[in-house]
């Protein structure tokens, strides 16, 4: 893009920073993090790894839940809430496209994100080394699991942007981002997983399910994260859907859905009228 959308990206950073949600969503990270590191390092002993594998293990679940939040509540109204507010015609009044626009706006929010997700799970990381040990290949699971949440995150939201754009109102765009949500992270799995009781083994569970799965960026950043490390399986239950995908499949889809999301919110954005 242009060096309009670094202006807008600009201006998108001085509206987190005032509305203190840099702060807000740092310190939810950093909350959370701390945690769940502390409370999940019991199984250390057991499973005779160190404090710092255990600490990823736990914050992946973490962060397949609350990426995605933080994400659509940064995004769920900044065209709808322009519109309501009456600041979207000024917006397009400026000498940028509105995908100059789009874009300077995510990558104000996508800053923001990946600052919280750095701070938080860079603390709780640092942390869990110091009492507990680390070792080079969960240093490496803790880099790729930040790197991973930042992409989560940049699903959501580009996802957001797009119920931004079709929904009518902020209010409207707050109830279909809470679905968006639930569908991803919660709803999808619990479907596989009916399919998967019914199918009893079957060609769906052997053949058709890693893939759809996978389909799903909650989903594909896990498998990422797992199939990765051989330490941070060792303390999940999703290893036998992670082996039966090629590599790449994981990271495939979790990079793909950030560049599918953008054109979906440009071309909903195009038909908003302020």
């Amino acid at each position: 893009m242009t060096f309009r959308s670094f202006a807008i990206a600009q201006a998108e950073m001085h509206i987190l920073r005032r509305n203190r949600w840099l702060f807000m969503a740092t310190l939810i990270m950093v909350l959370f993090a701390l945690a769940l590191t502390f409370a999940g390092s019991a199984p250390t002993g057991t499973l005779g790894v160190d404090m710092l594998t255990i600490s990823v293990a736990s914050m992946t679940t973490l962060s397949v839940y609350l990426a995605p939040l933080l994400a659509l509540m940064m995004s769920f109204d900044s065209i709808s809430g322009e519109n309501d507010r009456g600041s979207l015609a000024l917006l397009l009044s400026y000498p940028a496209g509105r995908g100059e626009i789009l874009f300077g706006k995510f990558m104000a929010h996508l800053a923001a994100l990946s600052f919280a997700m750095v701070v938080g799970f860079g603390t709780a990381g640092a942390l869990a080394a110091y009492y507990g040990g680390a070792g080079s290949e969960s240093l490496i699971a803790l880099g790729r699991l930040i790197a991973t949440s930042v992409l989560l995150g940049a699903v959501f939201l580009v996802l957001g942007y797009m119920v931004s754009s079709l929904a009518g109102s902020a209010t409207a765009a707050a109830g279909a981002s809470a679905a968006l949500w639930l569908v991803f992270v919660v709803l999808y799995d619990l479907g596989l997983l009916g399919a998967v009781v019914i199918d009893k083994g079957g060609a769906f569970t052997q053949n058709i399910f890693p893939w759809v799965m996978v389909a799903n960026p909650a989903d594909a950043f896990r498998v990422w994260n797992i199939a990765a490390s051989d330490t941070v399986a060792l303390t999940s239950g999703m290893t036998g859907a992670a082996s039966a995908l090629p590599v790449w499949a994981a990271p495939a889809s979790l990079l793909l859905w950030p560049v599918l999301g953008f054109v979906m919110a440009r071309a909903a954005f195009q038909r908003v009228e302020p």
